[in-house]
């Protein structure tokens, strides 16, 4: 009984989120009502959208109450608080795609740039003073280094954003800051102004754009130059998210704001647990419309790994971006009363300077009259601990669920007033590293056995925990566990992610009134922090897209991630169980991605072409796009195996033979009197036929076609296989992923096929903050 006791404790809080679920009723929930495109002409969106409103409502007075936001800048529709039979009466007016409630998304460098060859020499281009980086994120810290505009001239006249909040000033390196709170939900913590107090998106505007900074360290661990990718280019600030998470509602008020301000490319470090349709997706219907204005959305695959198809941001428009390490990992030893050392992973910043402590075992340590027993205390939980018996004393924790049993463990230890921790994990979680408000590492449960053999075998155990240390990392690049994977949740023709970038141990600029730690109530400060996630790569790729596009200010969205996707560096693949659903095309390589050779570019008709097949119909294409012209020439859906894509994906259905036929189209971008010979590696089980294996060209901007045809045996129950498809020339060479995989008989090549009015009863969601620091 006292054992069940406590785990009712630990999860009442679920069954009130339950409760509170089923309890809805007829409440008024905010839902986002999406129009597409902006009607020609002189259009008040904020008018008509007041006028609908007033329609289902039956008031004036209850339309002014129920809107939220207003979309009418660079899309159409609006956020608005609804019941479930106003959410369905909406549904179904005239010009309306789609009906969708607001739900909280989640978040998702000194040695990064330097370990992808991006070094001094190369950057601060005169052109990337041109280039503006939206990103949609905690705000910023305006005051630190890294974002200092000296030697930096006025913002580029395009720009048309402005600068918001109290206490806030932008100057000629951060040129815009915005900030949306729909619900007013915000923490004592939070500023209400652009101004970052979680530190998040202080991170990951370093970390894209961030100047030079010299001596940059995390307590003196990782000291070195932090800069960001284009150090020239200018930042653009959307806060929305706060300590209670990122609101759909504010994602899409962002986007709208941002298009229209004039950036070039938009960096959203968060995303949804769950997959939506395209357009029930605040992202995927943001970056379209960027899309439709030229701009590349560059957005994280989701911290859900290694579990497959969990990928976030998964619209062929985006860049979608795993995370890998780089070559420097953060280590902290465990020494014992016995001589005996174990590595462990930490960003310990704390020095014991060899001072012994007494060692003590979580399940030694029970706090019984908080009913526990030893198999609850033995994982740390907190409360579970007799603190009497913790205190002044370094505990040995067993760990569960993976991250979260890390954050669970260091948690009770420190309520407990422990000295330290020593967390024995699963290896597959040791592969990036934590920060703590106190002495505590994180070394494999093998290790974790041996240590615990010696407390029970000794009379008076001790232990110290060294200050933490960097080493080189000779595996990196590898994708880091945490990072999602495919296959592509809605299409699985698509294969994402894209690319990986850097998202391990990343130093970059941090929020002084931010915890430097993972534990909320460490009341240090730091300028710049150590994080992990996919929220840490795709900064990275973001700012490779801007570097991309400050050398080549008029390519589209498709060219520039076509460049990034098919110059990537090679990934290991004998890494990698999983390999393309982890990696994409392969690590990025930005000073390779502004000469590509080649571009497979698509255009605004060829997604639409691919929404055609993916079951939309006529009508709704012609409200998202605005334009008349727009039509489907079938109702029928069909592969994407015809959109313009770096990569090629092939889902199989199980006990079917391999049978598909690509078309592709390629783009000279390289010297006009050029010739491009094919070469592919693949499984022998796989015949692959390309016409023509031959592409000369004899000018710049010439377009060349091809197909590729690909042929195999009846395949069941078949992991993923992959192979190559080049093209070379020179020094240049087009490098394009094929993957093959089973999906289950009578699964739908595209998840999109319905036309029918989503019914929302009962739909509200609550999503519980994430754990890593890249995806909070």
């Amino acid at each position: 009984m006292a054992k069940a006791g406590l785990i009712h404790v630990l999860l009442c809080p679920l069954l009130l989120v339950a409760l509170l679920q089923s309890c809805h009723g007829q409440e008024r929930q905010v839902h986002i009502v999406y129009m597409g495109e902006l009607p020609r002409g002189d259009f008040s969106g904020a008018s008509a959208h007041h006028s609908m409103l007033e329609e289902v409502l039956g008031s004036t007075s209850s339309a002014k109450e129920s809107l939220i936001y207003s979309y009418g800048k660079s899309f159409n529709g609006f956020a608005a608080k609804l019941t479930d039979d106003e959410v369905a009466k909406l549904s179904e007016m005239e010009g309306v795609i789609s009906v969708f409630p607001d739900r909280k998304l989640k978040l998702h460098t000194t040695r990064s740039w330097d370990f992808m060859g991006v070094t001094e020499p190369r950057r601060g281009s005169p052109q990337e003073g041109d280039v503006i980086i939206g990103l949609l994120d905690t705000g910023i810290w305006p005051e630190s280094e890294s974002f200092s505009d000296e030697g930096l001239s006025p913002p580029p006249s395009k720009w048309k954003g402005e600068c918001q909040g109290a206490n806030f000033t932008c100057n000629n390196k951060i040129i815009g800051a915005r900030y949306y709170n729909s619900d007013n939900s915000d923490d004592d913590t939070d500023f209400k102004s652009p101004r970052d107090s979680e530190g998040h998106g202080t991170h990951t505007s370093s970390t894209a754009a961030g100047r030079e900074v010299v001596g940059a360290s995390y307590f003196g661990l990782a000291e070195g130059t932090a800069t960001g990718g284009v150090p020239g280019a200018r930042i653009a600030v959307y806060k929305v998210c706060w300590s209670f998470g990122c609101s759909s509602a504010d994602i899409l008020a962002a986007f709208d704001d941002a298009i229209a301000d004039g950036v070039d490319v938009i960096s959203v470090s968060l995303g949804s647990d769950f997959p939506g349709q395209y357009f029930e997706d605040p992202i995927a219907i943001g970056s379209f419309h960027a899309m439709r204005k030229g701009i590349l959305t560059s957005a994280s695959a989701g911290n859900s790994g290694p579990f497959p198809s969990t990928v976030s941001n998964f619209a062929p428009w985006i860049q979608t971006v795993a995370a890998s390490t780089i070559d420097r990992k953060f280590v902290a030893q465990v020494a014992l009363g016995n001589g005996q050392v174990y590595t462990g992973v930490s960003v310990n910043s704390f020095d014991l300077n060899g001072k012994s402590f007494p060692l003590i075992w979580g399940g030694g340590a029970v706090n019984y009259s908080a009913g526990a027993d030893t198999t609850i205390s033995k994982f740390c939980f907190p409360g579970a601990l007799n603190s009497h018996k913790v205190q002044g004393k370094i505990v040995l924790c067993e760990t569960i669920d993976g991250i979260r049993g890390i954050f669970i463990a260091s948690t009770g230890v420190s309520i407990a007033n422990g000295v330290g921790t020593i967390m024995a994990a699963d290896s597959s979680i040791n592969d990036f590293a934590f920060s703590y408000s106190f002495p505590a590492t994180v070394i494999s449960t093998e290790d974790g056995l041996k240590v615990l053999d010696y407390i029970k075998s000794t009379e008076n155990p001790i232990a110290t925990i060294l200050v933490g240390e960097t080493w080189k990392d000779v595996m990196a690049p590898y994708v880091v566990s945490f990072s999602s994977r495919g296959p592509n949740p809605i299409t699985p023709d698509i294969l994402k992610p894209d690319l990986t970038a850097p998202g391990v141990d990343i130093l970059a600029a941090w929020s002084p009134v931010a915890p430097p730690s993972i534990d909320s109530e460490d009341t240090r400060s730091v300028k710049f922090n150590v994080i992990s996630g996919t929220s840490m790569s795709c900064p990275h790729a973001s700012g490779a897209a801007a570097y991309v596009k400050a050398v080549h200010p008029n390519w589209s969205p498709a060219a520039i991630k076509s460049a990034l996707m098919t110059t990537a560096f090679v990934v290991d693949p004998k890494k990698h169980e999983d390999l393309e659903f982890a990696y994409g095309s392969g690590h990025i390589n930005p000073l390779k991605a502004i000469d590509p050779g080649l571009i497979y570019d698509a255009s605004e008709a060829d997604y639409i072409d691919f929404l055609c097949k993916q079951g939309y119909n006529t009508t709704t294409l012609k409200l998202i796009t605005g334009d008349n012209s727009s039509f489907c020439t079938t109702t029928v859906p069909g592969r994407a195996w015809s959109l313009n894509y770096p990569s090629f994906s092939i889902a199989v259905e199980d006990g079917l033979p391999i049978r598909a036929v690509f078309s592709r189209t390629v783009t000279n971008v390289g010297p006009p009197n050029s010739t491009y010979t094919l070469s592919w590696s693949m499984p022998s089980s796989l015949t692959v036929r390309v016409e023509p294996s031959v592409l000369s060209f004899s000018a710049t901007g010439e377009k060349k076609s091809f197909t590729v045809a690909v042929y195999g045996p009846n395949i069941e129950q078949q992991p993923i296989t992959s192979g190559t498809i080049t093209w070379t020339y020179g020094v240049f060479e087009v490098r394009s992923p094929l993957v093959v995989y089973t999906i289950l008989p009578g699964s739908s090549f595209s998840f999109s096929t319905s036309q029918n009015k989503p019914n929302f009863k009962g739909s509200s969601m609550f999503h519980n903050n994430g754990i890593l620091g890249g995806h909070k």
